[in-house]
């Protein structure tokens, strides 16, 4: 995850720099101390990076492997490639960056020649980089073209599911990956301004949702953006983000090392719903030995340094014996 940051603000602590917009982006891996607690590699392990964005948990887990230690990372954010590519370059470890969707895991492993793994991790969290670039259209406190496309691959973007999908289906969706209870309220009040003119900026979707539900701003019952879970449940749909955490999840006991372990770090109940049952299913058949009851969640100390660590949630299980 990340944070806007002033030049003088950076120390040297080993966070990857990024410059979006003028400004430049700090990168804190979540939780990353927790993880090295719980998770020991061996100097020659292998680690897939399956969100390895700006580099920060590759390379907290890179110090610690030898030069016959791999670490895959997948990313369909070529721009988050490129950065960390540059940022794990001095690892001494072997470093193997695709551009892809952690969807595809099991193939692109295979096309490495690596048939096991000891160690899945992913942070499913969008980053304040993407956030704050205008070419990804995913912020409501700036207006930008309404894309949402982490992967520019994707054909479909925000816009055209605003614009295009019926007012019931719409009403479905927001409901259904943003959780919002005033969803046909939202899904109306769209339709209607479309009518009068496309709604192609986050600024005018924001403000039509705004109008929906009466409110400007974060309420007193809430301190979230009347807009946020609308542009969760649009952001979900653009890069079908919970049927590719499925095929991760369903891939992973076969690509895991006996002791190996899986990590998940989610920043919503979809996310972390999905991970949790498929601890539990695969804990009854013996796959699985869940090494988190409950999810590990931020300190208030990280929760301080990084805003956006506060929804993190982290759930780790280990590969029992591989038949």
């Amino acid at each position: 995850m990340f944070r806007i940051m002033q030049d003088s603000d950076l120390s040297g602590r080993g966070m990857s720099k990024r410059h979006v917009n003028g400004s430049i982006v700090e990168h804190i891996p979540v939780l990353a101390e927790t993880l090295t607690e719980r998770i020991k590699l061996p100097s020659t392990g292998i680690m897939v990076d399956a969100t390895v964005g700006q580099g920060g948990h590759s390379l907290v887990f890179g110090r610690k492997l030898g030069p016959e230690g791999i670490i895959i990372g997948f990313d369909v954010d070529n721009g988050a490639i490129q950065t960390s590519r540059i940022k794990l370059k001095e690892l001494a470890c072997k470093i193997v960056l695709l551009n892809a969707n952690f969807s595809q895991i099991s193939g692109q492993i295979r096309q490495q020649g690596i048939e096991k793994v000891d160690f899945i991790l992913a942070d499913l969290g969008v980053c304040s980089a993407q956030l704050a670039d205008a070419g990804f259209g995913l912020s409501f406190q700036t207006n930008m073209p309404l894309d949402m496309r982490i992967d520019k691959r994707i054909k479909r973007t925000a816009a055209d599911i605003i614009n295009k999908t019926d007012e019931k289906s719409l009403a479905d969706l927001i409901y259904e990956f943003g959780q919002d209870r005033a969803s046909r309220r939202i899904a109306r009040f769209i339709a209607q301004q479309r009518q009068r003119e496309p709604i192609n900026t986050t600024g005018q979707l924001a403000e039509v949702v705004c109008r929906a539900l009466g409110r400007k701003g974060p309420g007193r019952k809430s301190r979230i953006h009347p807009a946020t879970r609308t542009f969760q449940a649009l952001r979900i749909a653009v890069n079908d983000e919970l049927e590719n955490l499925k095929k991760l999840l369903s891939s992973a006991p076969e690509l895991l090392n006996e002791n190996g372990y899986v990590a998940i770090i989610s920043y919503h109940s979809l996310e972390d719903r999905l991970v949790k049952n498929d601890f539990k299913q695969n804990e009854k058949v013996s796959i699985y030995k869940i090494v988190t009851k409950k999810p590990i969640v931020p300190d208030r100390e990280e929760v301080a340094e990084n805003r956006r660590a506060r929804s993190a949630k982290l759930r780790i299980a280990q590969r029992q014996s591989v038949e």
